[in-house]
């Protein structure tokens, strides 16, 4: 899921749906020190359990990933490096998924990439209407098997 982000250049990292922040661990632990990571997450169970996270290049934002731009702006950050996504695009109403897509897509700068796991691939196509270029990788050793989406911003 993280191995395409270049941890040596990466300034800003967002998170969509950290969950209970196993890949958040890991991006902190690879993460220079001057990059930021910002984690949208509005589940209220997995933001408690997130509030745990003592690192000051973390920002924890209980909100919708729709608001990225707001919040990037609020401190003074033009666009993301990249953004890590786990959110379930497959059952987000779609109005709300083509609102964090096109978001995320603004946000990005050029070039940036949105990294999306999913366990289907329903979402190539809406994701190709947003994206430059698309590359698909499967994992077969996760569990469930699942897809991920790394789409570059042109």
């Amino acid at each position: 899921m993280i191995a395409p982000i270049d941890f040596r250049k990466a300034k800003v990292i967002v998170e969509f749906g950290p969950g209970t922040g196993v890949i958040t661990d890991e991006i902190l632990k690879k993460m220079s020190d001057d990059c930021k990571l910002y984690a949208f997450e509005i589940n209220k169970e997995f933001v408690a359990k997130l509030s745990s996270i003592k690192d000051n290049r973390f920002k924890l934002i209980e909100d919708s990933a729709e608001k990225i731009e707001e919040y990037l702006l609020k401190d003074g950050i033009a666009n993301a490096d990249y953004v890590v996504s786990s959110l379930p695009l497959a059952i987000i109403p779609r109005e709300i998924e083509y609102n964090i897509l096109n978001a995320a897509s603004r946000s990005l700068k050029t070039g940036g990439s949105f990294i999306q796991f999913q366990y289907s691939l329903s979402s190539r196509k809406k994701l190709k209407e947003i994206f430059h270029s698309i590359k698909i990788n499967f994992t077969p050793i996760n569990i469930p098997p699942a897809f991920v989406f790394t789409c570059i911003k042109g």
